[in-house]
Parts: structure tokens; sequence; C-alpha cells
């Protein structure tokens, strides 16, 4: 198919967010408007909008688990994204859809949605990315608080019995926690694997491990981050638990620890896994798919066993976090 001329080359985050000390320093989110009623936000509307997201994306992949968490699959349609090859780096292409054109949107890479929204934007063209179908526009991108409108403005149309993962009386103390996450874990490995200085890559990798050790005594005696049931938080951390072992481990150096090493994150983490949504919104195996080439002395492990290891079975092995809740037998606060 011929090619639209708002498909933008993806630009680089080693040469476009990195500062002057060689930190990783990344790209702030461009269509921030916030859902809700009123003058200047997004309706709240059934139907209206389509969420993109990437298998290998742990900021869209925490949106796809909670839509499904919250029973918002007949509300907001969804669609993956993948990289094709190309001459140069197109970015974010639907590679799964027939000849790689999103059915609904018509259009084969993200990049064109953001020019429709913007064609000003110069910066990446991230997931995850919620389009008006309406208008064929990126309208959101603000992985921030995207899993929080979804939680709190879309409210109206969740499931019957849908969990509460964003309790009223915790908000602001999850926000604060989000906060410590993000800036010390979910972007942290970014932080360390686009490093460009030694300086910068030491800070990250300190910050993340220290991070990890907060975590790691913060479970020993809660089944999840804030107590017997799921929250937002819960789903932020598993996102970047779920590629630390499987696909970050080879950009960050060497390893103090695995998550495998880590007794109660470990068994955190596969309790969480073993509710549908989680599992669903987890392609473990893709995440460890190596491209290396396997002509050379020295393969790289993921390009070696990837297909052979059963990600599946590690990750569904029992655990006994139901020690831990007073509430064993759920792991949900319902609305």
């Amino acid at each position: 198919m011929a090619q639209s001329a708002n498909v933008r080359v993806r630009p680089k985050e080693t040469e476009n967010e990195i500062n002057e000390k060689g930190f990783f320093v990344r790209q702030k989110n461009h269509f921030t408007t916030p859902f809700g009623n009123g003058e200047g936000k997004l309706p709240v509307e059934a139907g209206r909008y389509r969420l993109i997201w990437a298998k290998g994306c742990h900021w869209s992949n925490r949106a796809s688990i909670v839509r499904e968490l919250l029973g918002l699959e007949d509300v907001i349609s969804i669609n993956l994204v993948g990289r094709g090859k190309h001459e140069q780096d197109l970015g974010w292409e639907f590679v799964f859809d027939e000849n790689s054109t999103d059915p609904v949107l018509g259009v084969q890479f993200l990049s064109e949605l953001y020019a429709n929204g913007d064609p000003e934007y110069k910066g990446r063209a991230t997931v995850p990315a919620i389009v008006d179908v309406t208008t064929k526009k990126v309208v959101n991108n603000d992985y921030v608080w995207l899993t929080n409108y979804l939680e709190k403005e879309f409210a109206p149309f969740h499931k019957e019995g849908a969990p509460d993962l964003y309790p009223a009386e915790l908000r602001e103390e999850i926000d604060r926690y989000n906060d410590y996450l993000f800036d010390n874990v979910n972007n942290g490995v970014y932080k360390a694997m686009f490093a460009q200085s030694i300086e910068a890559y030491n800070d990250a990798y300190n910050h993340l491990y220290a991070a990890f050790d907060e975590i790691e005594e913060r479970l020993e005696t809660r089944r999840f981050l804030f107590g017997d049931y799921v929250t937002d938080a819960d789903i932020r951390l598993f996102v970047t638990l779920a590629r630390f072992d499987t696909y970050y481990f080879k950009n960050l150096g060497p390893l103090r620890n695995r998550i495998v090493d880590f007794k109660n994150i470990w068994g955190y983490a596969r309790d969480l896994y073993e509710i549908p949504a989680f599992k669903n919104n987890t392609y473990l195996r893709d995440l460890a798919k190596a491209n290396g080439n396997k002509e050379t002395i020295f393969i790289d492990y993921n390009t070696r066993f990837w297909d052979q290891i059963d990600y599946e079975g590690l990750w569904s092995e029992p655990q006994n976090r139901k020690e831990k809740s007073s509430d064993p037998e759920n792991k949900f606060k319902r609305n």
C-alpha cells in the first residue's frame, strides 16, 4: 500500500532524550487532555475510543490489563502494534493486521494517528495511545494517568462487581507510591538501559535495586502493595517485573539479583499472574523472543533458549501468598 505522508521516522532516545551528563530524560507526554465531564475534557463515551498498545511496552500493557479487569472490552476497542522491517525505523506498525492496516482506523503506522492529532508533533509516537475513532486522532497518550481515568471516569461502564483498583481513601497514597515506582522501577530500568555515562548508569542501577529491596521488605507482611487487595500500583509494578528476567536483563549489565531471587517479589508476581486479565495480557514468550545472530561463536541467552523455556509454567508455579491476607480467597476489593 502507498505510504502516507504522515508516516514519521522514529526519533531515537539516545539522540533526543539524553542530557549533557549522559542521563536518560524521557520525553513528556504530548496528548494529556483528561477524560471527564465539562469544558476542556475528553467526553466519556462508550464506543468512541480505541486503545493502541504493544506487547513489549509495559506503559501500555498496564492499560490493557485494567481495561479487562474492569470489563471495558465493549466500551473501548483495542489493537496491538509491533515493529515491521523497513530501511528506516518507522515506529509502531499494525503488523498483526491484514496488509498491516488497522481495520477500524485505516492506517498502517501509529505515527499517522499522531500526525492527525497534531501535524507539528516531532516526538516518538508512543503507546498507550487512545484514538478517537470518529476523528482518527490520538487524543491521549498520558500513561501516567490513563489507568486512573479508566478506574474513575469510566466507572459508569464498569462491569457489575468490577474490582476497586483505586479506592478513594487510598488515592493520595497510591499516587505517591506510583510516583516512586515510576522514578525508581518503571522508568528506572530505562534510565539504566539508555544511560550514556557510567555515572548515569550507576545512579539508575542503585536506585532500582534500592527500590526492589524496599518492595521485598514491604511484601514480607502484605499480600499486595497496599494490603489484602490488588490496586493500580500493583499493576504498574507487575508489568516491569514480567519483563525483567525475560527481556530487560540483557541490557542492564551485571545483575545483583533476578526477580526470581527475591522470595516475596517472585511469589507476589506469580500471585498476580494467576489472575486471568494479567495472564491474558502478558506475552512472556514474545517478550523473550530474540532476533540475534546465530552465526557467531557466542550467542545471547534469549536467542539460544527463548523457545525452549516454559515461561507460563514457571510463572504458574504455586506460591503461598494467601497466608499474608486477612481475606485470602479474594484478591480484589469490589465496587
